[in-house]
């Protein structure tokens, strides 16, 4: 995990004090209110920590309204009394603060901290949820800390948090309500489809959400319990069991009365018992983050024990046994300054957002991701809006949603094309993805160079460049018609001689054996790709099978249903003729060690059905590899790797989840192997893995 100097914000005089202590009270207030804050968390924490530094150094300026030492940046909502305060975190973004910050608790309670317990800080609105006989009485956001909002209405559309307890107790349940990414998107469409605007981002949906009494929509949160306290009316043993348990034990009681705990995560809380062991955890749940479906912006470390807390005490805004080590922010705004219309090697039109550039997760972001137009008419984007723009490891950046409040009526509507932007034919707009009505013909040049990669037909020397010069002297219109290049074709391309002639026309030659899974990547069914390609040439075993198939037929592939199915029948018959070029230029149409399937209303086809290649070595199973290989993998790329595992029988995947079967990990395996070594999953070296599947090298 790269280390994270800790951001500030430089503040040179008084006024730009008083300036910079405003803009962070009207933020905090937007924050913790149902409005999306003006600042993102990144920039709010520089401006915070800009204002504590000129405070610091400057006592006599200090204003009664500062943020510095206050719960929620001084924001004030509700007038709920808590029954304890509901205090902030204070935070820390690095090794070196984490451990200066550790010592400081040890120096504080006299000894050094026996247990320390770890989890995910989880990017949403901290609630108390309130139980009298084991039945769910009100809900109340932190406010000030101090007292908060009333939100009782709440009740029944937050997963996590039963209505009524697996037991008869009296007990007061502190945690963070949040929205997972696929409720944020079902959010989305609901407030839009009901005429408003698009939420900004998955915590202000659940802010807002949670707060409005009266809506045309319903909307689903998730709660994660991070506290369990005594109140008015707990019995005294449950009382004193609450008050002396970790916070480890603390979370096992929660959940035990049905609430939901991270510990059902890929990302559970843990104990260390030395600052190395919490910093090693740090990493562990901060190469994860990419995976969550829900959004994370550090790590929670406490002091476990009861009598660590009580002695380390409180400050007036957080516990001083408590601190968050804050991650590279994701999530920034930023404003977008353009829209580009796209067409991709299948005629699809796609837009991507320009924006003013901005740093995400310690990169530079200048192009983000807008899917379709429906979907800029959906989110309500604007020229020239102030956007969330969202990204997390290597996931492409995307565009949340416009901070519409930010508008000052100079945005314009993004105008979507009228004609195709490449060829200036006619759209096909009846999906949500558009495309050109000349599909792959519009933009042959793409289509051919995909179909000549290394993971394709792998033909050397035809470079880009090459692709081009042949396109443009009209000697091929599609990949089929490299197989009719002649001699005196190809040599009188410029700079092409004797043996670059002879080298090119011997490379097309040897593509025509290549397996029919690299014909069929080649082709560039949508929907599909190199994984997709080698499961449907293993499972049918021959183009004929494949174009005599049917949707049904399809949806037995492993990964298919019923939407891509369908598309995939579509294309392959939108294929037919390049197909035909194929197979009357010799190319190969049979997967080797395929079974044979007859085609649909062959002779065949009520004979028994071929026997699946059960006795392969990996047969049934889901592998993934990750990390550099080594052994007899050396050298060998990430799709020669899948391939090795689909010829062994097992299916390739990229990611690890709770059905995969083994984890081939190489050197710097990174997130994937932690979520492994916490889902279970059974992990390899390269060497190991070879071993299994040497007869298939």
């Amino acid at each position: 995990m790269t280390e994270t100097p800790a951001p500030t914000t430089e503040i040179g005089d008084q006024a730009a004090y008083a300036a910079a202590v405003q803009t962070a009270v009207t933020a905090s207030a937007a924050y913790y209110g149902a409005r999306h804050s003006t600042l993102d968390d990144d920039a709010f924490d520089r401006l915070v920590r800009g204002i504590a530094a000129y405070e610091t150094a400057h006592p006599e300026h200090v204003l009664p309204d500062s943020p510095t030492g206050k719960v929620a940046g001084g924001a004030v909502i509700g007038d709920v009394p808590h029954t304890v305060p509901m205090l902030s975190l204070d935070n820390v973004f690095s090794a070196d603060e984490l451990e200066s910050w550790a010592a400081g608790v040890a120096r504080r309670i006299g000894r050094d901290v026996g247990t320390w317990s770890v989890e995910p800080k989880l990017d949403g609105l901290a609630i108390s949820a309130r139980y009298t006989g084991g039945r769910l009485v009100q809900l109340v956001t932190r406010g000030d800390g101090a007292a908060g909002e009333d939100v009782s209405h709440g009740m029944g559309m937050i997963v996590g948090l039963p209505e009524e307890l697996a037991e008869p107790v009296t007990v007061e349940l502190r945690g963070e309500v949040l929205m997972t990414r696929d409720q944020f998107e079902a959010a989305n469409e609901a407030r839009t489809g009901a005429g408003g605007a698009a939420f900004a981002n998955p915590r202000s949906a659940a802010a807002g959400s949670l707060r409005a009494k009266d809506r045309a929509y319903q909307v689903e949160m998730t709660f994660f319990a991070y506290g369990a306290l005594p109140m008015e009316g707990t019995d005294e043993p449950l009382a004193e069991r609450l008050r002396e348990l970790p916070y480890s034990g603390l979370m096992e009681l929660a959940a035990g009365l049905g609430a939901r705990t991270v510990a059902v995560t890929p990302v559970p809380g843990t104990t260390a018992t030395t600052v190395e062991a919490v910093l090693a955890r740090v990493q562990e749940i901060a190469a994860l983050r990419a995976d969550l479906d829900f959004g994370i912006d550090g790590i929670v470390i406490k002091a476990d024990a009861a009598a660590d807390q009580a002695d380390a005490g409180l400050s007036s805004r957080a516990p001083r046994w408590a601190i968050a080590y804050k991650l590279p922010a994701v999530e920034k705004i930023t404003r977008l300054i353009g829209v580009e219309w796209n067409v991709g090697r299948t005629g699809v039109i796609a837009p991507r957002a320009e924006l003013e550039e901005v740093e995400l997760d310690g990169s530079l972001v200048r192009y983000a991701t807008l899917h379709n137009a429906a979907d800029i008419e959906r989110r309500g984007l604007l020229l020239g809006d102030h956007v969330t723009v969202y990204k997390a490891g290597d996931v492409i950046p995307r565009v949340e949603a416009p901070v519409a409040h930010l508008r000052t009526g100079d945005e314009k509507p993004i105008e979507a094309p009228e004609v195709c932007p490449r060829c200036g034919d006619e759209i096909d707009r009846s999906q949500q993805r558009w495309r050109c009505v000349r599909g792959r013909d519009c933009h042959a040049v793409a289509s051919v160079r995909y179909a000549v990669g290394r993971d394709q037909l792998d033909i050397e020397g035809l470079a880009g460049s090459r692709i081009d010069q042949l396109v443009e002297a009209g000697l091929i219109t599609d990949f089929a018609d490299l197989f009719a290049l002649d001699h005196d074709q190809v040599i009188g391309l410029e700079r092409m001689g004797e043996t670059s002639t002879a080298n090119l026309l011997a490379a097309i030659e040897a593509a025509k054996a290549k397996p029919l899974n690299k014909v069929f990547c080649a082709l560039g069914v949508r929907l599909t790709g190199r994984s997709m390609s080698r499961r449907i040439a293993r499972h049918f075993g021959t183009m004929d099978a494949i174009r005599a198939a049917d949707a049904e037929a399809f949806q037995e592939v492993d990964g298919i249903g019923p939407e891509r199915a369908s598309t995939v029948v579509a294309e392959i018959a939108e294929l037919a003729p390049l197909i035909d070029k194929l197979v009357a230029a010799g190319v190969t149409m049979t997967e080797p060690g395929a079974p044979a399937r007859p085609a649909a209303g062959s002779a065949d086809e009520a004979d028994e059905p071929a026997a699946e290649p059960a006795d392969l070595p990996l047969a049934g199973m889901s592998i993934v590899a990750t990390g550099a290989m080594s052994g007899p993998l050396d050298g060998l790329s990430r799709n020669e790797v899948n391939e090795l595992i689909e010829r062994a029988g097992g299916r390739a995947s990229s990611s690890v989840s709770a059905k995969t079967s083994l984890l081939v990990a190489g050197e710097k395996a990174g997130s994937k192997r932690a979520k492994a070594e916490k889902l279970g999953v059974e992990i390899v070296t390269p060497e190991e893995f070879a071993a299994r599947v040497a007869a298939y090298l």
